[in-house]
């Protein structure tokens, strides 16, 4: 199994800046994509931030130039810098990790307990 502690999260004034970790133990092979996804109060939850083994990167359009997402594979962490956060990026962060337990296993997918971000006008 694959455990993924979520930490950072917090109250921040409008213009303000946080930063996200998860970090993922376990009896873990190989980490494929490091996901971040936020869910907002009646809104779906959506894809933020995705970062894979070789270093691509995507980010959600409303994110773009303010979030950084990087990983330290030594540590099996991610982490998102959140800069110029606005109250519409208040949600609960949720980390996501997609696994494989050993050379012959397929990847599974895993998935933190969620960080509260609030983000007050």
């Amino acid at each position: 199994q694959v455990q993924l502690v979520e930490s950072g999260g917090g109250l921040v004034q409008a213009g303000g800046s946080l930063r996200l970790s998860c970090a993922a133990s376990g009896s873990i092979f190989s980490i494929n994509a490091m996901t971040w996804y936020r869910q907002a109060p009646g809104k779906q939850r959506e894809l933020v931030a995705l970062i894979t083994s070789s270093g691509r990167l995507n980010y959600a359009d409303s994110v773009k130039g303010r979030f950084t997402i990087s990983r330290d594979n030594a540590k099996n962490t991610v982490y998102l810098q959140m800069n110029s956060l606005n109250p519409e990026d208040t949600a609960v962060y949720y980390c996501n990790v997609i696994a494989t337990m050993s050379s012959r296993g397929l990847p599974s997918a895993y998935w933190g307990q969620g960080t509260q971000v609030t983000v007050s006008s």
